[in-house]
């Protein structure tokens, strides 16, 4: 007699996902026809189907239970980082990093518009949002300090600076897409605002951050020919393509 297959780990996670994304179904539909402070974890459990007991093996508060993707999205995000191609500039892994963020609320745009709607009417569950995001610029700073010389701590380099307010403004930039994205009814090009705004924080910051302790590696130069005159433009040798092309656009324009 065959024995009954044992739960993965895999499939634990799943079950566990599953359950906290019910508790906060509930969680949401009662904020909106109760109002939150007037919903109890009891409810909330009770509207799930499930004991008190229960909600608190997955949920520590009941702010907390309207955000049920975070720790697994920030456990993908963390992926993404590990997994980094050695010649990849580390600006562009964190842009692909928090990429994940993105999809999390675009895979439900319903749901994600109205815990943006109950947040900004919540004080207490935008605290909650905030103190989420906060993981990521957290990881992304780490992620870009690791690619500088620890050194750099010490003698007045301004790296650490840099990597710090990058990781910033990667997360802004992701942050500023999706608002604007949750304004319009979860509708629109989410991704290709996304990557414009990262090519933003690239102009801005990706000369300065990369796997050579800080400093950028020498210049090549990319030629195009305007008219009958020939133009040198001028990036780094790690710069992808599309950095390249822009560069040779700007010089083409001036």
């Amino acid at each position: 007699m065959s024995q009954p297959a044992k739960p993965t780990r895999t499939n634990a996670a799943g079950q566990r996902l599953k359950m906290r994304r019910e508790l906060a179904a509930a969680a949401m539909e009662l904020f909106a026809t109760k109002g939150y402070e007037a919903t109890t974890v009891d409810e909330i459990a009770a509207a799930a189907g499930v004991a008190r007991r229960t909600f608190f093996r997955h949920f520590r508060s009941k702010e907390e239970a309207i955000f049920p993707d975070h720790d697994d999205t920030l456990e993908r995000v963390n992926a993404v980082l590990d997994a980094a191609p050695p010649h990849e500039n580390p600006l562009d892994t964190i842009c692909r990093g928090i990429k994940e963020v993105m999809r999390m609320y675009a895979a439900s745009p319903a749901v994600s518009v109205e815990r943006y709607r109950l947040t900004r009417e919540v004080p207490t569950l935008r605290e909650r949002e905030i103190a989420s995001v906060s993981r990521y610029e957290r990881l992304f700073t780490r992620y870009l300090l690791g690619h500088f010389d620890e050194g750099a701590h010490h003698d007045g380099d301004d790296d650490p600076l840099l990597a710090e307010v990058a990781a910033s403004a990667v997360v802004t930039a992701h942050n500023h897409v999706l608002r604007r994205w949750l304004r319009a009814g979860g509708k629109g090009d989410v991704e290709g605002q996304l990557d414009h705004a990262f090519d933003v924080v690239r102009e801005t910051f990706g000369a300065g951050i990369g796997r050579w302790g800080g400093r950028p590696p020498a210049a090549r130069p990319a030629a195009a020919v305007a008219g009958d005159e020939v133009l040198v433009a001028v990036a780094r040798t790690d710069a992808p393509l599309g950095e390249v092309m822009r560069t040779i656009e700007k010089a083409l324009r001036k």
